[in-house]
């Protein structure tokens, strides 16, 4: 009786009047103790409602059963599939959305929806996985910044992939103290192709000299963060480099001119397949020969092996003792050794190495003249702070 007084009440009301009604009806449904055949007439109401023109009724259908377990599941699936007004509280909180409901609603690519999805609570591992293949970035930085979301290292990476050149969702990641060294990595080289693309596009920089000084960058960056690596990490990094072609003859090259041997020994031993301890002996061992064989096998260019060779040998003879800045930056005293000794061979097929190794030249001169200044500038604060303290 109640239920067929509504239905003729709302013909002739406002959509106001309309919305609190349906609202009322809803509540009396969940909360009040009606008879099998009020709940019955009731459900047939409210399904009847979601065919109402205004919004306004509809969404307070979905404000009421947003949250609740005992709502009728054929209304909260119409809610659902609604405007985007109507269904974000059902998107947000309804326990009634089974996975696979919130699978092909993410499926459907209108990144509203995907942005409330990937904001509920105790977001599952399939759905965090769904949303970082096919959700849109703001949907995948929300999705980043749920505390109660389940996601994985493969979803984690499968955004650096997608959305790893945007920095909110760069910034967001480097923030967090779990995040692996590979990961870290592939958000530096998505940052450096980042670069090359805004330079080239503001002319700035040819396209060539763009991506090479991004690439630089990179190999520099990722230099800094290996040293930074724990050893147990470095293998992956290592592997990381590979699988993502950036392992070349130059990264390692300048590793070992920057005096980072530990990961000069991980890329050597991926790419030749050897066990770490050969090639620590081939590295330290006066001879020569078995750094040749172990350089061949792991598959580097012929044209950059003298380089290596005399970088090997000014290593064996200790030119790094002493030197300043750690293992992230070229040493100067061994680049220019190694120059003077490859320019001597004049070898015609070395013009490239040569040219690689005036740069790297030109690099380590200048960090160590920024080394020097701050020195310098470091000592004269502190002679003028014993000054004040003596004056005082």
């Amino acid at each position: 009786m109640i239920v067929r007084q509504f239905l003729q009440w709302i013909r002739n009301a406002s959509p106001g009047e309309r919305a609190e009604a349906t609202s009322a009806l809803a509540r009396a449904y969940l909360h009040s103790d009606l008879s099998p055949d009020d709940l019955a007439a009731a459900e047939g109401a409210m399904i009847m409602l979601l065919d109402d023109p205004s919004p306004l009724v509809r969404r307070a259908l979905a404000d009421v059963f947003a949250s609740a377990q005992k709502a009728p599941r054929v209304v909260v699936h119409a809610l659902a599939a609604d405007q985007f007004d109507v269904a974000q509280p059902i998107l947000a909180r309804s326990p009634l959305l089974l996975e696979d409901d919130l699978v092909d609603l993410i499926a459907t690519g209108k990144p509203d929806v995907q942005v409330e999805i990937a904001n509920r609570p105790l977001l599952s591992l399939p759905l965090a996985a769904a949303l970082a293949e096919v959700g849109s970035a703001e949907a995948c930085l929300t999705l980043l910044e749920n505390s109660d979301a389940d996601i994985t290292l493969f979803s984690v990476d499968r955004i650096v992939e997608r959305f790893g050149h945007l920095a909110p969702i760069r910034e967001n990641l480097l923030a967090r103290d779990d995040l692996p060294m590979p990961t870290r990595q592939s958000l530096l080289s998505k940052l450096s192709q980042t670069l090359a693309g805004f330079v080239t596009a503001r002319q700035w920089l040819g396209p060539e000299h763009a991506e090479y000084a991004a690439r630089e960058a990179c190999e520099k960056a990722t230099l800094a963060l290996a040293a930074d690596t724990p050893y147990e990490e470095l293998g992956a990094l290592v592997r990381h480099l590979r699988a993502s072609g950036q392992l070349t003859a130059g990264m390692i090259l300048r590793a070992l001119l920057s005096g980072n041997i530990v990961l000069v020994e991980e890329a050597l031993a991926e790419l030749a397949d050897v066990p770490i301890d050969r090639v620590t002996s081939y590295i330290h061992d006066k001879n020569v020969s078995g750094f040749r064989a172990l350089y061949r096998k792991a598959g580097l260019p012929d044209a950059a092996y003298p380089a290596f060779r005399e970088a090997i040998a000014a290593l064996r003879e200790g030119i790094l003792v002493g030197e300043q800045g750690g293992a992230t930056r070229l040493k100067r005293g061994m680049v220019e050794r190694v120059l003077e000794r490859c320019a001597a061979e004049r070898d015609d097929d070395m013009a490239s190495l040569l040219a690689l190794l005036r740069r790297f030249a030109v690099e380590a001169a200048r960090e160590e003249a920024r080394l020097f200044c701050d020195d310098l500038v470091a000592d004269s604060i502190s002679m003028t702070r014993e000054q004040q303290l003596a004056a005082a």
